[in-house]
C-alpha cells in the first residue's frame, strides 16, 4: 500500500520578532509547534510521513528543520531556505550534499515587492544550480503572480517545481478567474506539481464549507491530474480555519469520487515521487 504523506507543514519555536507576520488575528499560532505536536496529529488520521517546509528565510531555519528531521523519522523530507540569488549560492550548496533529507528549497516570493523578482538573473542562476543537487524548488506565490510564474518555469524546463497552496486563489470571494485559466496554462508544463494545501485559509476562516473549495479542487484536478497533485496540511497555519483532522477529512471528501489508485497518488504517491522520499527505517521494517 502507498504510504500517506503530508507534503506541506511547518515547525517553529515561536518568537514575535521572528514571526512578525503572525498578527493578533492569528493568536492560535503564537506558540511552539514541534515534531511531537505534529506526530500526534498525523497518527490520528493515518499519515505515515511528512515534508517540513521553511517558514523563515535564514540558514538557521534550514539547519534547524534538518536537525528536527534527523530526530523525527516521520519527517521524510525538508524544503528549506538558502540565498538562491547570492553569487556564492552554488558554493554554499556544497555543504548540503551530505543532508539526505533536504529535498528542496523555497523563497517567499509572495512577499517580494518587485513584480519582476522571478525575472532576475541572479535568482534564475541560482535556480539553474539546483539541478546539480537534484533539489526541488517550491513556488510560493499569490494568484496575481501566476503569469510571471509561467514565464519563470519556462526558463527551467528540466527543473522540478512544486506549486504551493494552489497559488492562493480568491476562494473567500468565490472568484475563479483569471486563476482558473492561468492554472490550466501552468499545468501544461510537465515539470511542475501542485500541492492541495492552504485552501481553507484562502476561504472565509469561520464559515467555509466543502462546497466553497470544490470548484478550485476540480480545476486543479483537471489541470494537473492525480499524478501531479499532492495533499498538504499547511499545519499549523491551517488552524486558523480548521483542525488537522478537519482538513484531512475535507480532503477525503474532495477526492471521494476518484479511484483507489488516484486517491493513493494524491495522499502520498505523488509527493513520494516529486520529492524522492524514502521510508524511514522504522516504517520500512513494519
Amino acid at each position: 500500500m502507498t504510504e500517506r504523506i503530508d507534503a506541506h507543514h511547518h515547525l517553529w519555536r515561536y518568537h514575535p520578532a521572528e514571526y512578525a507576520w503572525i498578527d493578533d488575528t492569528m493568536a492560535v499560532l503564537k506558540r511552539n509547534f514541534l515534531p511531537r505536536d505534529l506526530e500526534k496529529e498525523i497518527r490520528e488520521v493515518g499519515i505515515d510521513g511528512t515534508v517540513a517546509v521553511q517558514a523563515r528565510q535564514t540558514w538557521e531555519e534550514t539547519n534547524w528543520l534538518l536537525a528536527q528531521a534527523r530526530e523525527a523519522p516521520f519527517i521524510r523530507g525538508v524544503v528549506g531556505w538558502a540565498p538562491i540569488a547570492s553569487e556564492s549560492f552554488p558554493e554554499e550548496l556544497e555543504r548540503l550534499r551530505g543532508e539526505p533529507k533536504l529535498k528542496g528549497l523555497r523563497h517567499v516570493i509572495q512577499d517580494e515587492k518587485d513584480p519582476r523578482f522571478m525575472d532576475g538573473a541572479d535568482f534564475n542562476r541560482g535556480i539553474a544550480a539546483l539541478r546539480g543537487l537534484g533539489l526541488v524548488y517550491d513556488i510560493l506565490i499569490f494568484e496575481q503572480q501566476l503569469s510571471a510564474t509561467i514565464a519563470f518555469v519556462d526558463r527551467h524546463p528540466n527543473q522540478v517545481f512544486v506549486l504551493d497552496h494552489v497559488a492562493k486563489p480568491r476562494i473567500g470571494a468565490k472568484l475563479l478567474d483569471p486563476w482558473r485559466s492561468q492554472i490550466a496554462e501552468l499545468a501544461r508544463r510537465k515539470n511542475i506539481y501542485c500541492k492541495l494545501s492552504g485552501m481553507v485559509t484562502e476561504a472565509n476562516w469561520q464559515d467555509w464549507r466543502v462546497a466553497d473549495l470544490r470548484p478550485y479542487f476540480d480545476v486543479v484536478l483537471g489541470a494537473f491530474g492525480p499524478e501531479r497533485i499532492m495533499y498538504g496540511s499547511d499545519w499549523p497555519v491551517c488552524l486558523l480555519a480548521a483542525s488537522y483532522r478537519k482538513w484531512f477529512a475535507t480532503m477525503n471528501l474532495l477526492i471521494e469520487p476518484l479511484s483507489k489508485t488516484e486517491k493513493e497518488m494524491i495522499l502520498g504517491g505523488t509527493a513520494t515521487k516529486a520529492y524522492s522520499l524514502t521510508a524511514s527505517k522504522r516504517e520500512a521494517d513494519r
